[in-house]
C-alpha cells in the first residue's frame, strides 16, 4: 500500500480501522480521548514510526505502537500491519467480562412476572449486583 511521511493522527486512526469515519477519529482527538505520553493531541498531530499512542473508545481503551504509516483506508489484514496492539491482557480481558455478566431470562411465552417471582427476582438482584 502507498506509504507517506508525513500523516496525520486522525487519518492514520481511520486508516488502521481503530474508528469507522475520519469525523469521529478526529472528535475523539479534540475529546481527549487520543493521547501521546500522557498529553492530549490535535488531530492535525503529525504521526511518526516508534511513537505509542493510548486510544480510549467507549469501554475499550488501546495502546498502539506505529510500525508504519498508512495513508488509505484498506482492508482489516492490511491495516493490522502497520501497528502494533500493546495493550495489556487484563485490559483486553476487563471490557469483555462486562458482555459476559449472567443475566436473568424467563422463558418465551411465560407472561409476565407474579409478586412472588418478581419478589424473587428482586432478592436474587440485590445479592448479585451489591459491590463487595
Amino acid at each position: 500500500m502507498a506509504e507517506k511521511e508525513k500523516l496525520r493522527i486522525d487519518k492514520y486512526l481511520w486508516a488502521i480501522r481503530i474508528f469507522k469515519t475520519r469525523t469521529m477519529a478526529a472528535d475523539a482527538c479534540k475529546a481527549g480521548k487520543v493521547k501521546l505520553d500522557g498529553q492530549n493531541i490535535k488531530p492535525s498531530h503529525e504521526v511518526k514510526v516508534g511513537e505509542t499512542y493510548q486510544v480510549s473508545k467507549g469501554i475499550e481503551k488501546k495502546v498502539l505502537k506505529v510500525t508504519g504509516l498508512l495513508e488509505n483506508r484498506s482492508d482489516a489484514k492490511t491495516a493490522v500491519q502497520f501497528y502494533e496492539d500493546q495493550t495489556p491482557v487484563e485490559q483486553t480481558y476487563g471490557y469483555k467480562s462486562v458482555f459476559q455478566s449472567p443475566m436473568i431470562r424467563r422463558d418465551q411465552g411465560a407472561g409476565r412476572p407474579t409478586k412472588k417471582d418478581r419478589r424473587d427476582i428482586d432478592d436474587l438482584q440485590d445479592g448479585f449486583f451489591d459491590k463487595p
